[in-house]
């Protein structure tokens, strides 16, 4: 969408879902006072593409064209709609995800190479992926350098690190089993104290752990900090994944509560 970032449309049709528990979750979440400015370009690129229905159809077929040819070198993967069951209903075409975890590589470490030494700038990394966006600025010489870039990559890494042990790389988070011993709030205005995350097992945490991306919380106030999410988060550290929440961004140590 040709709109200013952080402004995005939500769209509700048929009974897919309750739309009246999708507005009372927005009344959460959203401000009273949104922004006009963003409202103006929300309301200017609809207007815009419904005059210039056809105006995507390039940067579709960039999109296209250039998953096609990542899929042909070795090492890399690339994320599309054939990756999910026959029931799947869409991905978002303009959006180009690889893994080169063939190559022995993380998505940090992948994204590393291609910034520092190709100038390519991606717009999510993952444990595993980079995702890059395509748009009406998107030209083809720009996705024929992100080609050249990941044929770099498979040349020399992919004999390079074929003998090494499969890396291990988190890509779900422990959402399965959650124990929470007291409500966020009594945890929030709880004592607490910091222990090294090593020996965190056990204890109620103190505080929202929450590793960007994928941006969903490990750990929240009130929540026993299991072996699953501990062991989690030891990868996370481990991986240099930005953490959201903690005191401690490093992920050395949290806070729990002395309850």
């Amino acid at each position: 969408m040709c709109s200013l970032t952080q402004s995005s449309m939500l769209h509700t049709a048929g009974d897919l879902v309750n739309v009246d528990q999708v507005s009372q979750c927005l009344q959460v979440l959203q401000s009273s006072s949104p922004s006009y400015l963003l409202l103006s370009s929300l309301d200017a690129a609809r207007d815009h593409l419904s005059k210039n229905t056809n105006i995507f159809d390039e940067p579709l077929a960039i999109a296209s064209e250039t998953k096609d040819q990542l899929m042909i070198i070795p090492g890399i993967s690339v994320l599309d709609l054939p990756c999910f069951a026959s029931d799947f209903p869409a991905i978002d075409q303009l959006r180009i995800t690889f893994s080169a975890s063939d190559l022995q590589l993380s998505g940090y470490e992948a994204n590393d190479i291609l910034y520092e030494g190709h100038q390519i700038v991606s717009e999510l990394v993952g444990t595993r992926s980079v995702t890059f966006a395509v748009n009406l600025g998107t030209r083809v010489q720009d996705v024929e350098k992100l080609v050249q870039s990941a044929k770099h990559l498979s040349e020399k890494y992919f004999f390079a690190n074929s003998s090494k042990p499969m890396k291990e790389n988190c890509v779900c988070g422990p959402l399965g089993k959650i124990s929470v011993h007291v409500t966020p709030r009594e945890a929030f205005f709880a004592k607490k104290r910091r222990v090294r995350i090593e020996d965190s097992l056990g204890e109620i945490c103190g505080e929202l752990i929450c590793p960007y991306p994928p941006g969903i919380p490990v750990l929240i106030p009130g929540e026993v900090v299991t072996h699953d999410s501990l062991s989690y988060l030891m990868n996370v550290r481990q991986q240099g994944i930005t953490i959201s929440g903690a005191a401690d961004v490093e992920l050395n140590s949290i806070l729990v509560c002395n309850l």
